[in-house]
């Protein structure tokens, strides 16, 4: 948003054209504690709105409707550049008057323009002073009012980030813990879904349970989701995650090798990453590794002949994650990009996310998807006692993958799905009955309504409107879009480097899930149909939108077995997370237990308009019909 709009005219001084929502809503509830000392230094980011922010909105969601003209007609990153980029006049104007205010000009790209400066030097700029505020027993900085910019430079100005230093710390979507310490899984496990029931074992809803699944293979999932004959050649796939696992390339042969998976060619995996890292110790950098490690052999196992670029952010904050990003948008890395971290809504400032957004939608134009992951906490009240969505899958402008836990029978058939959400309980001492069953929510597909982001257009008719319409009369985003599999317990093996106790360093492989599973899943499932496109697909919503309620989508539900049917799963896992020294410890996992969250017949919260169906990826060859 550029400009004064008339209602907000008297919020800014005279001449100033308000940056809207560089006020954090944070503050509200927080103490403050005045003036934050002017000599304070400050580094921020100036956002460059570009030539046509209005018809760069208008033209991603028209090149991404397969109902509109326009549909498929993307341009190359210079043509986007162009026709939307900031001319260099805009750069110039942009640029004085920030070296006017006081400011030094740190470095400048066709995103943004860095700078740093004293506090008294961002009260000139923006004309708004900068407070402290204390807020859950820590001191952070914030604009005191929103900020602003010459009313000359309205249309060259999108918003300005850096001003508020609140956390806004992305964390990898899993669930298990990261490889700086080795994780094994114990057993007994089932092979497929059912394949081992827990006999000794206490019954579950009246009835014995299989335990769970060692876990699932590239040829267990591609069955499911009815990759066919397809195999991603020729489309290129990106990741984006934080740092980069030193062990990657290595890590991943071994599993392909291991699993079944096609041998990577070479020059198949790629690399792109930063001239150095920084917040090593803050973003927990060695957490990210296992977050790497899932994304890539997910997206091989599904799509074998799919190259993989991953693009290393340089921190887990915002603007490093942005550059990613934008590497990625500037040299058109990929038609695909696959996102596993996210942060909830209440952190997102809307300053960062109008910067998110264009990035998207500059993607959009050039044909590039983005999937997020939609969360691993459900509603997210057990996490933050506040009903919410995460951010960034809460934009409009990409694909938001929730979870399931799916059930792969003999023979690789689907059998199948339930949302992800679980319940926990655990065996009782005399090993005859589970503790407090069905036990405590201990994880599930992050869904539900925005309180940010307006409903758009494709989900217009679709979403319910006791969702949309879940925090107020207005319709708004809904989460998720589309999902796959999720569930810990019904998971993903992957394979990885890892430090044990003993000291010794090596590889092993260990069952993961949660969305950042399902969002690697659906990339490479969306490589598969764009294989049999033969054309990008790029920001792909509208067209998973027009499959709502087809055949070539699985309608999940919490109860597939029928009303009253409820299912769960047994777990044996090591106590100390590696062997059997430390004894065992047996839960029973409940499925479809998604905390306020349920998986309805239509679309819902938990997996949106459903999971690809035997058809999906061969649906995408032709202009889709119902």
């Amino acid at each position: 948003m550029i400009g004064v709009p008339a209602a907000q005219a008297d919020t800014v001084p005279n001449g100033r054209a308000l940056l809207a929502g560089t006020k954090p809503a944070w503050t509200a509830a927080a103490t403050d504690q005045g003036a934050t000392a002017a000599t304070a230094q400050i580094t921020a980011r100036v956002y460059l709105a570009g030539r046509d922010a209005a018809g760069l909105s208008a033209y991603a969601a028209s090149v991404s409707d397969p109902q509109s003209d326009a549909y498929g007609k993307y341009l190359t990153p210079q043509q986007a550049q162009d026709r939307f980029g900031a001319t260099p006049a805009q750069i110039a104007a942009v640029t004085s008057w920030l070296k006017s205010s006081g400011l030094t000009v740190t470095g400048t790209d066709q995103h943004y323009i860095s700078v740093s400066g004293d506090a008294a030097a961002v009260r000139t700029a923006f004309a708004t002073s900068l407070h402290d505020y204390r807020k859950d027993g820590r001191t952070y900085r914030a604009p005191e009012h929103a900020a602003s910019a010459p009313a000359a430079l309205a249309g060259a100005v999108l918003t300005v980030t850096g001003l508020d230093n609140s956390p806004h710390h992305a964390t990898p979507q899993d669930t298990l813990p990261g490889p700086g310490a080795g994780f094994r899984n114990a057993g007994p496990y089932s092979t497929y879904y059912g394949s081992n029931v827990a006999k000794t074992l206490p019954d579950a809803y009246g009835t014995k349970i299989p335990y769970a699944i060692h876990g699932y293979t590239g040829k267990q999932l591609r069955a499911a989701y009815g990759a066919e004959r397809y195999t991603g050649k020729g489309v290129t796939v990106a990741i984006t995650d934080a740092y980069a696992s030193p062990t990657m390339a290595k890590d991943a042969a071994e599993y392909a090798k291991h699993n079944g998976d096609r041998a990577y060619s070479k020059g198949q995996y790629t690399e792109v990453l930063p001239a150095a890292f920084n917040s090593v110790d803050s973003c927990g950098a060695s957490g990210w590794y296992g977050e790497e490690s899932l994304d890539v052999e997910a997206v091989h196992a599904l799509a074998p002949e799919a190259n993989i670029v991953f693009v290393g952010a340089a921190s887990c904050n915002d603007p490093d994650l942005l550059d990613a990003l934008n590497k990625v948008v500037d040299k058109h890395l990929a038609d695909i990009v696959s996102n596993s971290w996210g942060d909830i809504e209440a952190n997102e400032t809307p300053d960062s996310a109008a910067a998110y957004d264009q990035t998207f939608k500059l993607g959009a134009i050039e044909g590039i998807g983005f999937y997020f992951s939609s969360g691993d906490n459900g509603d997210e009240v057990d996490n933050t006692g506040k009903k919410q969505v995460d951010t960034p899958v809460n934009s409009a402008w990409v694909t938001a993958v929730g979870g399931t836990s799916l059930a792969v029978g003999k023979g690789d058939k689907y059998q199948f799905e339930t949302g992800w959400g679980t319940q926990k309980a655990v065996l009782a001492a005399d090993g005859k009955s589970w503790t407090n069953f069905p036990g405590a929510f201990s994880g599930g597909a992050g869904g539900g309504t925005s309180s940010t982001v307006p409903q758009p257009f494709y989900q217009h008719g679709i979403v319910p409107d006791s969702l949309a319409k879940a925090n107020g009369p207005a319709p708004m985003r809904t989460v998720p879009d589309i999902a796959a599999v999720a569930d810990p317990n019904t998971g993903f093996l992957v394979g990885q480097t890892q430090s044990w106790p003993n000291g010794t360093v090596s590889y092993d492989e260990y069952r993961i899930g949660g969305t950042s599973l399902a969002a690697p899943v659906i990339a490479g499932v969306q490589a598969l149909a764009q294989q049999a496109s033969r054309f990008p697909i790029g920001f792909a919503n509208p067209s998973i939108y027009a499959r709502y309620g087809s055949p070539v989508l699985h309608d999940v539900t919490d109860h597939p077995l029928g009303a009253g049917r409820d299912l769960a799963e047994a777990r044996v896992d090591f106590v100390n997370s590696v062997d059997a020294s430390g004894g065992l410890r047996t839960s029973v996992r409940s499925l479809g237990k998604d905390s306020s969250l349920q998986a309805v017949r239509g679309y819902d919260d938990v997996t949106g308009v459903g999971t690809p169906a035997p058809g999906y990826v061969a649906s995408f060859r032709n202009r889709f019909h119902r």
